[in-house]
């Protein structure tokens, strides 16, 4: 029986002006549901759930009810208009039993089995609660020191690590959102070396992004072609001096290698610590823009600025009055938020840091007629971020004036003024919400003029940006056709029938330099308190001395950190525009296919012994079956589609005759996996056992994992007890490129990574 909200959802939403991909992210993974799994709450409900609760903070400082109800109807045009959007916790948990607001937290671990399975413990608590986690692992001692309880030595700063990977995984966070970590190593920890490669094999640490805490003295060794120290943390004594350059060179290679480790620059960060006689700050949250001491959190929210133009000029007494009340709004969530941690509402609200930025960047420089990668959008990013942190700093200040200073306020605040938060500015990754707000993602340029977007079953759409579709009506140069090829080639820059101008102005984050996305992101750091959430997007065939480069620059220009990324540079990867490479096939030799033509398939015994394995595919269930004869080789492969049918049975049985024919005709399964491993269709999913692209990909995966049994000698085969092969390994991973969710393409941008079709995120 259809819903009722499906029955009102059209009527229900057609005031609020949002896209249908946007009420499909708002269904999907914001609004209210039922135990059945039956969303049972509008957008409009959504939004006057968190505006009201959210107004409701006033009355802690003397306002009336109609005094609260007034601010409420703000908030609620504010969020309804998509002019702001609060960080996605608010959103879904405002009002609600869960009441976590935060999305970023970071923890202490110090160099005690006590404090490193607290920090797990909290982890976990913060995840279930919607949130994500930061670390510094600087203070474990290096790995081979000696443990004084046991006079053992110590595994280091990685195998602990993946203790905290392990949890995240273990928690989903309500199904709603998943956890994410940050972990960071200082560039003098005598284990740097093993932090930088931690994450060379795809299948570990897939919850973390890890970024090296770059210092001053580091930068200047490396300038001067010297060598630095490397220190014990347990100990503070030296344990040897290494070469910058080489590390460096390390940090780059493997940057350029699958976009990690990132750098953050720790001393520059502590430079502008708000509170340093609170502590020094060592960790990030999970995309970096948001440097915080350890038990602090952070709220965040984003300015829509592709709506703060008139006329083809700035609104700035829009964007003003929206800035003021965004940080209203930010404020009052530090008082009405649920925190997963007494430490954690202590620090909080005794800094009360906010985070305003922005989205929606690249279609204010569109509708301003000036193209992203020009010195007059770098000069625009000043000015308007400079506009934006300087109301949200008096609105701060008046807000100090009704309801007292932030409690670790020494009196010197940099402002001149008393404020009532620590900092008030920061550049965070808005994918979901620009998805929401129908706008560009943060101070990223366009990620596509034109894409595919994956529908319903089997079905696919030409998403078309407006301004672009505008345009190109108004110019005379629309087609269906155009629009399609445009799709196909991922940049409107190889077609001769778009002027000149408009090409300009719609460039994509692949079609400028590498410097021109420094740039912007230096442009914004200069008025913004924390740190700017970005991806510094580089061309598959980049050279690790562009990265290198990019770093230089960065540090040159006062950026507070980089994440990079090359396009193709991890495995799976799923372009999102352009057409895919197709894999290389090595032809069979004329003599080889004639011996292969007169092999005879081996006769079925009356038994065999083997195992069934469940999988899980966009089709629903498969169940393989792979039999083995008495010698412990692979005989023959059986599928059943549980309750699927048609189409998809028939082919999956005839799937299996092929694959038992083949075995029985002596051809390796391990080639067979090789065929059949990385085939992909519409309908992709992901499960326990990882991303499974299609029912062919689900046959290779269980063929990989009998071998892995039988390799190990557990249970399955012959149990020979070999070593497992490396190369079989088959877990849950977080192969940036397809979506994991709806297998639609995931773009890095805002030092994150974000599907367009369905609003999944890597980064809580």
């Amino acid at each position: 029986m259809e819903s009722s909200f499906k029955k009102s959802y059209g009527a229900g939403h057609a005031e609020l002006g949002l896209a249908p991909n946007a009420l499909k992210v708002l269904e999907k993974r914001y609004l209210k549901k039922n135990e059945e799994g039956e969303v049972v709450e509008t957008a409009e409900e959504l939004f006057r759930r968190v505006a009201g609760f959210i107004a409701g903070a006033d009355r802690q400082y003397g306002a009336g009810e109609e005094e609260v109800g007034a601010l409420a109807d703000e908030f609620y045009r504010l969020m309804t208009g998509l002019r702001f959007l609060p960080n996605s916790p608010t959103l879904m948990n405002a009002g609600r039993r869960l009441g976590q607001l935060s999305a970023c937290f970071v923890l202490p671990v110090a160099d005690s089995m006590d404090s490193i399975f607290d920090a797990v413990k909290n982890a976990a608590i913060i995840h279930k609660s919607g949130g994500g986690t930061g670390f510094s692992f600087s203070r474990l001692r290096p790995g081979g020191d000696v443990v004084g309880s046991t006079k053992g030595v110590s595994s280091g700063p990685v195998s602990f690590m993946t203790v905290f990977d392990t949890a995240t995984e273990a928690v989903k966070q309500g199904g709603t959102r998943r956890g994410a970590n940050m972990g960071m190593l200082s560039v003098d920890h005598p284990d740097i070396l093993s932090f930088i490669g931690c994450k060379d094999v795809n299948t570990k640490l897939n919850n973390f992004n890890i970024s090296v805490a770059i210092t001053d003295s580091f930068m200047t060794a490396l300038q001067e072609g010297g060598e630095y120290e490397l220190t014990n943390p347990r100990t503070n004594k030296v344990v040897k001096t290494v070469s910058a350059r080489e590390v460096f060179d390390r940090i780059v290679d493997h940057a350029w290698g699958n976009g990690e480790p990132g750098v953050v620059f720790i001393d520059r960060i502590n430079d502008s610590n708000p509170t340093p006689n609170i502590g020094r700050i060592e960790s990030t949250n999970p995309c970096g823009e948001q440097p915080l001491l350890p038990y602090e959190s952070c709220n965040l929210g984003s300015i829509n600025l592709s709506l703060m133009v008139k006329d083809a000029e700035v609104d700035w007494d829009e964007l003003a009055r929206t800035t003021r009340l965004a940080v209203h709004f930010l404020d009052n969530v530090i008082d009405m938020n649920k925190y997963p941690l007494p430490e954690i509402e202590q620090m909080t609200k005794a800094n009360r840091k906010i985070g305003l930025g922005v989205m929606g960047w690249a279609d204010m420089l569109i509708k301003l007629g000036l193209p992203y990668d020009s010195p007059k959008a770098l000069e625009l990013a000043q000015e308007v971020m400079g506009f934006i942190r300087r109301h949200a700093m008096e609105e701060s200040r008046l807000l100090a004036e009704q309801r007292g200073v932030f409690a670790n306020y020494t009196g010197s605040a940099r402002e001149g003024f008393p404020v009532r938060n620590a900092t008030v500015t920061t550049i965070a990754p808005t994918g979901t919400l620009s998805i929401i707000a129908g706008c560009s993602s943060g101070i990223e340029p366009l990620f596509a003029v034109c894409y595919v977007r994956n529908v319903m079953e089997g079905t696919k759409l030409i998403e078309v940006n407006p301004l672009f579709e505008e345009i190109a009506k108004k110019g005379g140069f629309w087609s269906r056709d155009l629009m399609e090829r445009i799709a196909d080639a991922g940049s409107i820059h190889s077609f001769n029938e778009i002027p000149k101008e408009v090409k300009q102005l719609f460039v994509t984050a692949h079609d400028i330099t590498p410097e021109c996305h420094i740039r912007m992101q230096a442009a914004f750091q200069q008025h913004v308190d924390n740190a700017v959430s970005k991806t510094v997007n580089f061309p598959k065939e980049a050279t690790r001395k562009d990265v290198e480069d990019v770093y230089l620059l960065a540090y040159g220009l006062g950026c507070k950190g980089v994440t990079v990324y090359r396009d193709g540079s991890r495995e799976g990867q799923v372009l999102s525009t352009g057409k895919k490479e197709k894999a290389e096939e090595a032809a069979a030799p004329a003599q080889a296919r004639a011996d292969a033509s007169k092999i005879a398939p081996r006769k079925r015994p009356d038994s065999l012994r083997g195992t069934t394995r469940r999988m899980y595919t966009g089709c629903g269930r498969i169940y393989v079956t792979i039999n083995e004869d008495s010698e412990g080789h692979f005989f023959e492969l059986f599928t059943s589609m549980g309750k699927a049918g048609g189409c998809a049975a028939s082919q999956s049985e005839a799937l299996g005759r092929l694959i038992s024919l083949a075995l029985r005709s002596n051809i390796s399964h391990e080639e067979i996996i090789k065929q059949l491993k990385g085939i992909s269709c519409h309908q992709q999913v992901w499960g326990a056992g990882g991303k499974v692209l299609s029912c062919s990909d689900a046959i290779a995966k269980a063929l990989e994992l009998y071998h892995m049994k039988d390799a190990e000698g557990n249970g399955n085969g012959n149990g020979n007890g070999k070593k497992k092969d490396k190369g079989m390994v088959y877990e849950e991973t977080m192969l940036i490129g397809a979506c994991p969710e709806c297998g639609g393409s995931v773009e890095h941008e805002g030092g994150c990574a974000v599907c367009h079709n369905c609003g999944f995120t890597r980064c809580s």
